[in-house]
């Protein structure tokens, strides 16, 4: 046996037919769409405002590119500059100490000119 069954055969034609129709349905005619798109004020914003050679739009340009420039050029390597400076080859109090001095019993606190005391004496312990 051969080929498609008449049920098979009735079945093919009306998926076919059915096929058809849904690829003409899906031409639009010229009244559609019937409803007007009206846009809002952040859309009628942005079409005026991503408009080519407009004055927002060029002057928006050069501060964008006055910024990165300033802040590539200048603000970040003075940045780097005074992290290096400070942390790496100034020899100030206040950088990163490296040790700090022992201290004993005798010995003099050089900023506030203090003695530092002997420990006390406890013999409760041993």
């Amino acid at each position: 046996m051969s080929g498609y069954t008449p049920d098979e055969k009735l079945r093919l034609d009306q998926l076919t037919k059915l096929r058809r129709q849904w690829l003409k349905d899906q031409e639009l005619s010229p009244r559609e769409p019937v409803i007007q798109h009206k846009p809002g004020q952040i859309e009628r914003f942005w079409t005026r405002f991503l408009e080519p050679k407009t004055l927002w739009r060029i002057y928006t340009y050069k501060a964008y590119n006055r910024g990165v420039i300033i802040l590539t050029r200048f603000l970040i390597p003075a940045w780097i500059t005074h992290y290096w400076v400070k942390y790496h080859v100034s020899e100030r109090p206040y950088g990163i100490v490296g040790l700090k001095p022992r201290l004993f019993p005798g010995d003099v606190i050089m900023e506030t000119g203090e003695v530092v005391p002997d420990l006390p004496e406890s013999h409760a312990h041993h």
